[in-house]
């Protein structure tokens, strides 16, 4: 099986802990995170090779985050540090739902000072996809490295991913985004999007559904073959070129939403990889319905387990755990 590429920021995540009496001094806990870090470990929590590329700063949390990829079996060997810039920090609340909202310390940050030059052309070994997500879009040098990366992976004839993962908290005030993420979604071959970020793209296009038409539209005339769509426990959607359909989700008690689009696409570009689609098998794939249900269906139960528990690195499921909750909801699934 080839393996993954996760390129992106890596960063603390400090949850916030019940408190007993309402005069209790609130505590957080260090949990490493941050969303291409967290898909490379969903990934080698599976059982696939992963491998992370990003820049982590020389501090005590950039020799955690370091220390938790190769815990986690994620290679790391394309990590680069600097002591330019800190680590990243976000701190998470969550309400009775699992839902979660967070208060993010960056930039300045380490992961942003990564440039195209950092990336080796050795990345891309053996591998099956490349990943990012458009955390590593916010500013205009990180996003020329990023999509330098997307494009040094097509030219390799690796599978391009990329999960919207929207933060606008992250963004300059005096910045549109739209632009930035464009560039980078039609350099994508699957695209993953949660509902909300639909919407936001489809309000740039007039909205409605008339607007979320144009953006699929848009998405599929440039590379991208898969869009997939997300949101929560309903059922996600899926769109091709050549027809579209619709799954229904996992029925979990959620606990930490925190890492469920990130474990979502772990599971998918594992199953991908574990199936042999690569770049030049999408398209044929695509329009196999059984074989795109098959793959949703357990992206979907990984994303579903990782909301059952906290944290991030440490929510991922085994493929053990995830074949069981298929065999509890499809006889032949697994």
């Amino acid at each position: 099986m080839r393996k993954i590429v996760c390129f992106g920021e890596a960063l603390i995540d400090f949850f916030a802990q019940p408190v007993a009496t309402p005069d209790t001094p609130r505590t957080f806990v260090q949990h490493a995170g941050g969303a291409p870090a967290n898909v490379a470990v969903a990934v080698a929590r599976l059982g696939a090779a992963a491998e992370f590329v990003g820049m982590l700063g020389t501090d005590m949390f950039g020799d955690f985050l370091l220390d938790s990829l190769r815990t986690a079996g994620v290679g790391t060997g394309h990590v680069v540090r600097t002591g330019e810039a800190r680590t990243a920090l976000a701190f998470v609340a969550l309400d009775h739902e699992g839902e979660r909202s967070f208060s993010f310390y960056r930039p300045p940050a380490a992961d942003l000072l990564f440039r195209a030059g950092h990336f080796e052309a050795s990345c891309f070994d053996g591998a099956g996809a490349f990943h990012v997500c458009s955390n590593s879009l916010t500013e205009e040098a990180i996003a020329d490295a990023t999509l330098h990366g997307m494009r040094m992976a097509r030219e390799a004839g690796v599978l391009v991913s990329m999960d919207l993962n929207l933060r606008p908290v992250l963004w300059p005030s005096d910045v549109d985004p739209q632009p930035r993420l464009w560039r980078a979604l039609r350099a994508a071959d699957v695209v993953k999007l949660a509902r909300n970020e639909l919407d936001y793209l489809a309000a740039g296009h007039g909205g409605g559904e008339d607007g979320e038409r144009k953006v699929l539209e848009r998405l599929l005339d440039g590379a991208t073959q898969w869009v997939i769509v997300t949101d929560g426990s309903a059922p996600l959607r899926w769109h091709g070129r050549d027809g579209s359909g619709e799954l229904p989700g996992f029925r979990v008690t959620a606990v930490d939403t925190t890492a469920a689009g990130d474990a979502f696409v772990g599971g998918l570009l594992f199953h991908l990889a574990e199936t042999g689609v690569d770049a030049g098998h999408l398209p044929q794939f695509v329009r196999d319905r059984d074989a795109v249900e098959r793959t949703l269906r357990f992206a979907a139960a990984v994303g579903a387990l990782a909301v059952t528990r906290n944290g991030a690195f440490a929510a991922m499921p085994s493929r053990v755990e995830v074949q069981q909750l298929l065999k509890e909801q499809y006889e032949d699934a697994a």
